[in-house]
């Protein structure tokens, strides 16, 4: 199997945080290691390191600028469910399934669990028009997890 240059990008981002929990990282010398351009990092870090997946990120722009990388804390159930709740928009598939597998790798979720909420929050589940789907899929998530984080 062969890693393309995000992955390896990726890998080399959580090598680090597993040695410190949180890095500074220089833009164009890592771009300058990976031999690609700048933006490339921007990709990875946005895609790969989102706070569905369980990283906060900050950057600071100009000459010695950085992009700082850490892990979040651990979520709480009910904490996650009003932190949905506040979203108008709800909440899209793929982010909803990444935070459903979050929640499983962080042991507030059984493998079950997860496999549950992740089919009753897909598109084809839900049978709705967006931005409708979006809505009821973050209050079933939502509705889902405090009956979880009651159960606990």
């Amino acid at each position: 199997m062969s890693l393309t240059l995000a992955d390896a990008i990726e890998r080399h981002i959580l090598a680090q945080l597993a040695v410190a929990g949180e890095i500074a990282l220089q833009r164009v010398e890592l771009a300058r290691q990976y031999g690609c351009a700048p933006s490339q990092i921007n990709y990875v870090l946005a895609t790969r390191f989102t706070p569905e997946r369980g990283f906060l990120t900050e950057s600071r722009r100009g000459g010695g600028g950085y992009i700082r990388v850490r892990r979040a804390a651990q979520p709480e159930l009910g904490r996650i469910a009003a932190a949905l709740r506040a979203q108008p928009d709800g909440i899209a598939q793929a982010p909803a399934h990444a935070l459903i597998a979050r929640c499983r790798d962080a042991g507030l979720l059984t493998g079950r669990e997860a496999a549950m909420l992740q089919a009753l929050t897909r598109r084809e589940a839900i049978g709705l028009p967006l931005p409708a789907r979006d809505v009821v899929r973050a209050r079933c998530l939502v509705a889902a997890l405090l009956a979880l984080s009651d159960e606990r």
